[in-house]
């Protein structure tokens, strides 16, 4: 009987000791926890409005969009141009063939 009263003696330190171990990992972790969940605050600088900057970038969009224009009107006035030669050499060859 002294033999059990002896091994429940050691299991009964052994769990206090692992209590008390538990009892340190876990206020450990919850050190750890509060630290990771209350980040320094990094501080972000407010660029000021600046309207230069954007009577620049206004401008560049519409001098990029008159030239986009002037390109277009060029494109559709060669293309008149090229169909109206077209037509015009279609007819000359037509009067070239009812000729002979």
């Amino acid at each position: 009987m002294s033999h059990d009263l002896e091994k429940a003696a050691r299991d009964a330190v052994e769990a206090a000791d692992n209590a008390e171990l538990v009892r340190q990992i876990a206020a450990v972790l919850a050190a750890q926890q509060i630290l990771g969940i209350q980040p320094q605050p990094v501080p972000v600088p407010r660029q000021e409005f600046s309207a230069v900057k954007w009577l620049v970038i206004g401008g560049v969009v519409v001098s990029v969009g008159l030239v986009a224009a002037l390109f277009a009107v060029a494109v559709a006035i060669g293309a008149v141009c090229a169909t109206a030669c077209v037509l015009v050499l279609r007819g000359l060859w037509a009067d070239c063939q009812k000729r002979r």
